[in-house]
Formats: C-alpha cells, structure tokens, sequence
C-alpha cells in the first residue's frame, strides 16, 4: 500500500511539475522574466531538475542582465547535458559580459586526447554502453557455443574479441568520467567583488581580486575559506560565501 501511495506522490509532482514548466516557458516567451524565475526556481525547490530547466532559468537571468546566475545555471545545465551547443553558444554570451579575463591553460598531449575521449559521454552513458557491450559479448558466446561449422565458430570468436576490447575501454572511460565527475568542483563567483587571498585569513595577500561571474575549481574547504585554483593555474583562498558551486 504504501509503495502505491509514493508512485501516486511521485507521478503528482511530476505531473504538476510539468505543468508549471509549461507555465514558466510561458512566461518567459511572454518577457516576464522575473516572474518566470520564481517559476522555473519553484520546480527546483521540488528537488526536480533538468538540463531544459537550467538552461532556460539562465536564459532568464540572461535577459535580466545577471551575468553570475545565468552563467551559474548554464553550467548546470551541462552538468546534466554536456556538450549541448546551445547552452555552450549561451554560455560564452554571458561570459562576455564578465569583467575578468582569465586565460585558460589547455590540456596537451595523452591527457587531452584521454580527456577529449571520455568526455564524449557522461559515465551514466558509458555505463550503459557497457551494459549492451556485456550483452552483445554473451550473445556472441551462445553463438559460439551453439555453432556447428567452424568458419561460423571462428566469426563469432572474432566478434567476441572485438567486443570484449570495446568492453574493457567503456568501462574505463567510465570509471575516469566518474572520478573526474567526483574530484571536478566547479564554481562561479556570485560576489559583486572579492579578493582572492594567499592564506585563509583576511589580513592575508591579496593573489588576485575576481568579479562577478568569474569561473574557478574548488580544492578544499578550511573553516570559512575554499583553496580554489582558476583556469589560468591561478591558487589561493576566497571566503565560501563568495561563491557558488555548481555540483
């Protein structure tokens, strides 16, 4: 009885969940972009989240003219979606209206073709390609086994080698996706102004002053501060209420 009571729980708020999506993209189309903010924040506040949804909450406070909100929520977005060309083709409108320009050091060699290459897919989808390679792999076995002829057992050994190496590098790609998932800890800072320190103390120096929208890494959390290091390799400490972080 009570696992009918939550399915009935769930498919309500996913049901009126829909609903006010539906009314907040109206809003939205209709220029009410404050309103459609309460909207669309609404729906998060139920713990339901989609890629959609943050993507058009920053377009809102895009119109807004809310440089770290909107850039805050594109990367939300691509947390849940990445790669979409939209949210990217937003995301670097909203950043040029940034204050800081701050270089971004590449990655070279085997670590960026590595990255590039498991970066195609998030783990959950490396995870099911798995899966269907680990079925292929039994369906190839049966065939295997099964087989009469030689020539259709040396097909079916041959096909299961194949996907046996394709297996083994799914399941590699996801378990680096996940640890990269896992250690990744991006921020955005939501501080109209904040200076980053060398020490985790106000009286310290100043490494670097940020502004509004400025994207950097969270290392560690010491009391009030985060250790962050930004993209151009940039390390030293800001006060946790400065930022926000997006995972």
């Amino acid at each position: 009885m009570k696992n009918i009571l939550y399915l009935f729980l769930f498919f309500t708020q996913v049901f009126f969940a829909q609903n006010s999506f539906e009314s907040a993209n109206e809003l939205y189309k209709n220029g009410k972009y404050e309103e459609a903010v309460t909207a669309y924040n609404a729906i998060l506040s139920t713990k339901l989240q989609s890629a959609e949804l943050y993507y058009n909450l920053g377009n809102c406070y895009y119109k807004l003219n809310k440089v770290a909100p909107a850039i805050y929520n594109y990367e939300k977005a691509l947390v849940l979606k990445p790669n979409d060309t939209q949210t990217l083709n937003n995301l670097r409108f909203a950043q040029k209206r940034t204050v800081d320009e701050i270089k971004v050091i590449p990655k070279v060699g085997f670590a960026k073709l590595l990255r590039d290459f498991t970066a195609t897919y998030n783990y959950n989808t490396w995870g099911y390609i798995s899966v269907g390679l680990a079925v292929l792999f039994l369906l190839g076995f049966i065939g295997y086994y099964f087989s009469q002829q030689s020539t259709i057992k040396r097909v079916f050994f041959f096909t299961m080698f194949i996907v046996i190496i394709l297996l083994i590098i799914s399941v590699l790609a996801a378990i680096f996706e996940m640890d990269q998932f896992k250690n990744d800890r991006p921020a955005i800072v939501f501080a109209e102004m904040v200076d980053v320190k060398k020490e985790p103390q106000n009286a310290s120096k100043t490494v670097v002053v940020l502004h509004e929208g400025a994207k950097l890494y969270v290392e560690e959390t010491v009391n009030n501060w985060k250790r962050v290091e930004l993209t151009d390799g940039t390390v030293g400490w800001i006060e946790k209420s400065a930022i926000r972080e997006v995972k």
